[in-house]
């Protein structure tokens, strides 16, 4: 058994060469890389939100050179059908005259599938990329295909032009491990992005890392423990987004829907395992739970129409239930 000391120094090593890659061709947005590679690590896809314009394909395709992974991408449309996703049955003719169906692959087929503007297609196409993320199959004419290991969806939308797209049902959304929202570059940020670009030679990036190493992350990942006390604290965030539940504020019980699910619990476990190695560390602490938190619960906390009346937003109340959570603990335990 290999010393865990050393395990999580490999790890931290290996997230930190690929971040320095990236950081090559992508200026600022210091949490996104953060929390795409804390996704990647933890095999779990992601749904960045920010309008045109501000890297997010960029960021995809080069995080894939820097992986030497096979890289695609979907643009999605209205008239995007799932077998332009999947593949088809093509009737081909082979050197004996016989006319016979071949299996030909769509874009999923790749290791990284970057899903542009996903909320564009219909929910029909949708659903055939659900099955992929959370299948890592795809089922055409009856016949059942496995994807590839690693296989990585990052998905975009724009959270500006509504008209005309279809949003994500609840139950696509809570697929996604991860939902960052990507900000406008600062003007130092914007000045060293065209200073990037629009100079003779762009920047390149070179393999950093192979197929294997982020197939032996992700296990290394899953093996890290958890005391229990941290693994409680992360269930009882859950838990507090539940209106009417033990732990949860009076803003959650006036402003949610629906709570959290199950697997926001299991995000935040492995998230906070990934952080804990970026830190060169084979053990979670409470810290590495809450930087988890926003990413992993943003999308899956369902508010309702008084809190859109008020402006809530999903962080706010997120920062409500860690004050809450953390204020409940202290109390003194009756006897």
């Amino acid at each position: 058994m290999e010393n865990p000391k050393e395990l999580a120094a490999w790890c931290r090593d290996l997230l930190r060469s690929v971040e320095r890659e990236t950081r090559k061709v992508i200026v600022g947005m210091s949490e996104i890389v953060e929390g795409v590679l804390v996704a990647l690590a933890a095999g779990g896809h992601v749904l960045l939100e920010g309008v045109p314009g501000l890297g997010k394909t960029m960021l995809v395709r080069t995080l894939a050179q820097t992986l030497n992974l096979k890289f695609s991408r979907i643009q999605f449309t209205p008239d995007l059908m799932p077998a332009d996703i999947t593949g088809t049955d093509v009737l081909t003719e082979t050197e004996t005259g016989e006319r016979t169906f071949v299996f030909r692959q769509g874009p999923i087929f790749a290791n990284i599938v970057l899903a542009d503007e996903i909320n564009r297609a219909t929910p029909k196409t949708q659903s055939a990329l659900l099955e992929a993320m959370q299948e890592s199959a795809v089922t055409v004419g009856g016949k059942r295909y496995l994807l590839e290991p690693p296989f990585w969806v990052m998905a975009t939308q724009n959270p500006i032009e509504q008209e005309g797209t279809y949003p994500l049902p609840e139950a696509q959304l809570d697929r996604f491990f991860f939902k960052l929202l990507v900000p406008y570059p600062s003007l130092e940020e914007l000045r060293e992005i065209v200073d990037r670009t629009t100079g003779v030679e762009p920047p390149q990036v070179q393999p950093v890392a192979s197929r294997d190493d982020l197939l032996r992350l992700q296990q290394i990942v899953r093996e890290v423990p958890v005391a229990p006390p941290v693994r409680d604290y992360a269930l009882k965030l859950v838990v507090a987004t539940h209106p009417n539940s033990e732990f949860a504020p009076p803003e959650v019980n006036r402003y949610v829907r629906y709570g959290a699910s199950p697997r926001a619990a299991q995000t935040l476990l492995l998230a906070g395992k990934v952080y804990a190695l970026m830190d060169g560390r084979y053990n979670v602490a409470r810290e590495d739970i809450k930087k988890a938190i926003k990413p992993a619960m943003r999308h899956r906390v369902i508010l309702n129409f008084e809190a859109e009346a008020d402006q809530i937003t999903p962080d706010w109340l997120l920062e409500r239930v860690v004050e809450h959570v953390e204020q409940r603990e202290r109390e003194p335990i009756a006897v």
